[in-house]
């Protein structure tokens, strides 16, 4: 696949269909190991972009002291 900016979603989908072409095993030694090290690639792009996320959510339910404040994220509580 192209290298380009993919979104979270697109990535997510992206690594499902690596992970379904790995499991049917019909690919070529090569072409698997492409395929795993691709997945691999946005295995660590989608942990990152997770991270960041959450990061952000306790930036934005941080405490007036920068601690992390407690509330519920549907608004309840």
């Amino acid at each position: 696949m192209a290298e380009k900016k993919l979104t979270f979603e697109q990535s997510m989908a992206r690594l499902e269909e690596i992970v379904s072409l790995l499991e049917r095993g019909e690919a070529p030694l090569e072409d698997a190991l492409a395929l795993f090290e691709e997945g691999t690639g946005l295995m660590k792009k989608c942990s990152a972009m997770l991270d960041k996320a959450e990061q952000k959510v306790l930036k934005l339910t941080a405490a007036p002291d920068g601690t992390p404040e407690a509330s519920a994220l549907d608004g309840e509580g």
